[in-house]
């Protein structure tokens, strides 16, 4: 079976359920290389007390595992929320090639919504959003309405 851009976002929002259902923000990602998926994270902020327990990151470590290289060489990364600044240089760092996202982040979001940290990498990058953005977006009003 062949998958989909979609079929690999809709994992990321199966992570982003697993943050929700842990009462974090539910943010997801996953990191997929030659059609595989190497990497899973959701946020864990709350959880582990830890300003870095983002999904992006949470999927970057647990790639780098996989692979016992932090080199994710050729890689793409699907994250149901445009990546805060943080995010946006560990996934350079990684040397991530591709980002899809979902929703954009008005308060944080390097892509397009408060910065473009992308533009500065130093190899090349593609980066996609809206990606399933109507599906994240209402995870994320649903998350917040129940907490208000």
């Amino acid at each position: 079976m062949v998958k989909t851009l979609e079929s690999f976002m809709q994992e990321a929002l199966l992570e982003a359920q697993k943050a929700f259902d842990q009462n974090e923000v539910p943010v997801g990602a996953i990191v997929v290389k030659d059609g595989t998926i190497i990497g899973r994270g959701h946020n864990t902020k709350e959880q582990n007390q830890s300003v870095t327990g983002h999904a992006e990151i949470n999927a970057i470590q647990d790639a780098a595992l996989h692979l016992k290289s932090w080199r994710l060489d050729d890689c793409a990364i699907y994250v149901t929320l445009e990546p805060c600044a943080m995010c946006a240089g560990a996934i350079m760092q990684s040397h991530i090639k591709t980002v899809y996202y979902g929703a954009k982040e008005p308060k944080y979001g390097a892509h397009v919504s408060t910065a473009h940290v992308f533009d500065s990498a130093s190899y090349p990058m593609d980066v996609f959003s809206g990606l399933q953005e109507k599906e994240a977006e209402r995870l994320l009003k649903t998350f917040f309405q129940t907490i208000r």
